[in-house]
């Protein structure tokens, strides 16, 4: 099958490399990578990126459910796979039968791998502020009892940041108590004895805003593809990340809009003048935001076209009415470059009202991955 006939990512393996290098180069020597591959990548392609990160030295990873673990391991990904979120007790058996590290979520949970009586590997989650999973920073007794459970081998303690990605006193001073927290709970751990076990805190605005911390693992997430939250964030960033994604589909056909004429489902588009427009071959079914009817851009020929009409489930619309000599089969691009120009997934997000993390996490299975 060709891959890039309808609407396909392309992935470029030697971005991927540069931004591992450059986490590396702001990162204490002794402090590991644990990328995040869950929810496919953040819609790369969880396989292909897995594979290209073990041929840089990366052996272990995160993932957020079993079935992601498993399609790992299928895949003949080797090391050591946290599973981050909640898994339930009819799959305890997939954790051992695929070597999986399961997160204990909190005291009750312990108790319930405790009372499966086989013996797990797993990390503590340990909630030191963002009040999602994990025990209560405080509560340094019931994580005692937690390492202490016999059938649990206690591999690692972890936490999450909930506003390391913010620069406001504020922000910066809540992140620091999150910080001192987890180190509290580390030192009395240490203190009672416990000493084999991987700590780690930082995610990507962890790693980008407080890469001073020491700790075992970073668990690079949607930085590590090259993209940031939102688009504010890459102009003030002191690291040089690239984007690892490209988004492109092909025109399908193109025609003229005569004016007056309505275009797409509900006819939200009138035409003002005679119009050329171009169907393209991708719709919300690939992921696409509806949100960006009548209101994105995508790229032909090194130009921008609009998008007029609602993004449907399988094509959307663009306005090519400026853009000379768009046929169809061309290339079109809603994130990357074409020419002198580039759409990144900052800036889809934000004509869309979101992040670029969901922008691109949500694109679909039917879309080819390409790493070139």
């Amino acid at each position: 099958m060709y891959k890039k006939s309808r609407a396909w990512i392309e992935l470029d393996m030697g971005n991927l490399k540069h931004n591992i290098e450059e986490f590396r180069r702001v990162l204490p020597f002794d402090c590991m990578l644990m990328p995040a591959v869950k929810a496919n990548a953040y819609g790369h392609g969880a396989v292909l990126v897995a594979q290209a990160l073990q041929k840089e030295g990366i052996d272990a990873f995160c993932v957020a459910s079993v079935s992601e673990g498993i399609e790992l391991r299928q895949a003949g990904i080797a090391g050591e796979i946290l599973v981050l979120g909640y898994t339930h007790p009819a799959e305890f058996g997939d954790l051992l039968a695929y070597d999986l590290i399961q997160t204990v979520v909190d005291g009750n949970y312990a108790k319930l791998m405790r009372d499966d009586g086989r013996r797990f590997k797993v990390h503590v989650g340990i909630d030191t502020g963002m009040h999602r999973l994990g025990e209560r920073w405080e509560n340094i007794e019931e994580i005692v009892n937690i390492f202490r459970i016999p059938n649990l081998k206690v591999m690692g303690v972890f936490s999450h940041l909930c506003v390391s990605d913010g620069n406001s006193v504020q922000e910066r001073s809540y992140t620091m108590e999150q910080i001192h927290h987890f180190e509290y709970v580390v030192e009395e751990l240490h203190r009672k004895g416990f000493h084999h076990f991987k700590c780690h805190l930082q995610g990507s605005y962890g790693i980008l805003n407080y890469s001073q911390c020491c700790f075992d693992y970073a668990r690079a997430g949607i930085a590590l593809y090259g993209i940031y939250s939102a688009k504010n964030d890459r102009e003030n960033a002191a690291v040089d990340l690239r984007p690892v994604l490209s988004l492109k589909t092909r025109v399908e056909s193109v025609k003229m809009l005569y004016h007056g004429e309505g275009a797409g489902y509900g006819l939200t588009y009138s035409a003002r003048g005679n119009r050329k427009i171009a169907v393209l071959s991708i719709g919300y079914a690939d992921g696409v935001p509806r949100e960006l009817s009548n209101c994105g851009f995508v790229l032909c020929n090194g130009k921008m076209a609009p998008v007029i009409g609602r993004i449907c489930m399988d094509q959307m619309l663009v306005d090519v009415t400026d853009i000379p000599q768009v046929e169809a089969g061309d290339e079109a691009v809603l994130i990357g470059k074409s020419g002198d120009l580039e759409i990144q997934a900052e800036e889809m997000a934000q004509w869309a009202g979101t992040i670029s993390n969901e922008i691109v996490s949500r694109l679909g299975e039917r879309l080819e991955r390409v790493a070139e």
